[in-house]
């Protein structure tokens, strides 16, 4: 009789799950399209950089400039768009997407007809406000559209795109260039975010409550946790089968009180700590993008179409660490962050030593670049999920605005400072800065605690 009745509730639990729906995963595949084609359009300018240093005659230092001012720009407008995203209605918010879509594809289109460094200054500055709210969007519309269990996932993929983009840009970019020119890189990367910022108009709600293609059942399902947050993460703490009691010391796990408002938000050291150590490995992900075709042509003399390839592979890693990220934080490690964030920048100190006067061979190089990519990458989750532990949904736009915001202004600095100490010194100052960036990283991460909210709540974990 029991088993009979046992079979019954797996049959009703199926049932059940096969009527929630899946169109937040429709939602969340159309943000990957989205946040790839925006990463895309910053990251071709590492491709043209070497051609447009000898058309323009600009020194080490000022072609560092040039990359890093998309980054302050982008950095500097975080803040108030996460304030914009909180104080807007829902509607009007979600409305506002597309918008800065078609501009960061207006500002990609206009990087093509420059005739001036000045002009190419504007542009780039351009192409950081406009490009800047969308990843406040993005997460915004994660955190309104996945139940807690799903957040790391989802995040994960979604950070995933950020490295797709810059993956496929080097061979396509290599491609255009032999087609055409250099400056046909920079329109023919404007065309997708348009026709994209249409479709997405017509298919994506900021809630799915407002959403006509979301079933009620997947709409309950996604609410259905929102209470039960904490709860997951008591129990996964207690499980004996994980034997994880260990790690909570390690990283500090603590009961801490959920943030509510903005002043909390700013006054919170949990996420000022967690932006520092974004920035620094933004910074490197930055010197990967902007910097590593030209090492591979001027320093290892490599041509163009194998230039292109290897400059991928990075973000071939980077792929692979992002989805692997996600799913170890929510499976294995029971929604906790900091563990991959800290081994993360553990490893990318380690992978930095490697490249340290590296042989001129493509296999060593392709390999050690891509493994360079997946541990940069690894943690890169736990930063956009972990402020969704500290602050109910009201404020997360502000606190991942703060997050994204230290760690883009901070990451633009990384360029710059590249350029500089390659005019002053040589490729090995970069590789041993870029370990120093990690490793402060890594003593940052000490300090934040892993925070199991001290009241149920709609958002955490």
């Amino acid at each position: 009789m029991d088993q009979v009745k046992a079979v019954e509730g797996k049959t009703q639990a199926s049932a059940t799950t096969a009527r929630v729906g899946k169109y937040r995963w429709v939602v969340v595949g159309l943000i990957f399209i989205v946040w790839a084609i925006a990463c895309a359009d910053r990251a071709n300018l590492g491709i043209a950089l070497p051609f447009m240093k000898k058309e323009y005659g600009i020194s080490n230092t000022e072609a560092g400039m040039i990359i890093s001012l998309f980054s302050f720009a982008y950095g500097v407008v975080q803040i108030p768009a996460g304030l914009i995203y909180k104080r807007l209605s829902n509607r009007v918010s979600g409305a506002l997407f597309p918008v800065f879509m078609i501009f960061t594809s207006i500002f990609t289109g206009l990087m093509g007809t420059t005739s001036s460094v000045f002009l190419l200054k504007c542009f780039r500055v351009g192409l950081g406000v406009a490009e800047g709210p969308l990843g406040v969007g993005c997460t915004n519309v994660i955190n309104r559209w996945f139940p807690a269990k799903e957040k790391g996932t989802a995040t994960g993929l979604w950070l995933t795109a950020s490295k797709l983009g810059p993956l496929i840009v080097p061979p396509l970019c290599v491609v255009v260039m032999e087609v055409w020119g250099w400056r046909e890189i920079f329109y023919v990367f404007a065309i997708p975010g348009i026709l994209l910022s249409i479709i997405w108009m017509f298919t994506v709600t900021n809630t799915p409550e407002e959403n006509r293609f979301c079933s009620q059942a997947e709409r309950d399902y996604i609410r259905s946790e929102a209470g039960l947050a904490v709860a997951p993460h008591k129990a996964v703490a207690a499980r004996r089968q994980y034997r994880l009691g260990w790690l909570d010391a390690l990283i500090r796990t603590r009961k801490v009180p959920q943030l509510r408002t903005v002043r909390q938000v700013f006054s919170s050291w949990n996420v000022i700590g967690a932006a520092i150590g974004y920035g620094c490995m933004i910074g490197i992900t930055n010197i990967f993008m902007s910097w590593i075709p030209t090492y591979l042509v001027t320093v290892k003399g490599f041509t163009s179409i194998k230039m292109g390839f290897l400059a991928s592979a990075p973000f071939l890693g980077a792929v692979v660490g992002n989805v692997l990220g996600g799913l170890v934080s929510d499976r294995l490690l029971g929604k906790r962050r900091k563990p991959l964030m800290m081994l993360s920048a553990l490893g990318t100190v380690l992978m930095m030593l490697a490249l340290i006067n590296a042989p001129a061979n493509a296999l060593y190089l392709g390999f050690t670049l891509f493994l360079a990519g997946l541990t940069v990458s690894a943690g890169f989750g736990g930063y956009t999920v972990y402020p969704m532990g500290l602050a109910d949904k009201a404020v997360y736009p502000v606190s991942f605005g703060i997050i994204n915001a230290v760690g883009q202004i901070g990451g633009a600095c990384a360029p710059l400072v590249a350029g500089m100490l390659l005019d002053a010194y040589s490729w090995t100052s970069v590789f041993i800065y870029m370990g120093c960036s990690s490793l402060v990283c890594l003593l940052i991460l000490c300090t934040i605690v892993e925070p199991v909210v001290g009241t149920a709540n709609d958002n955490t974990r």
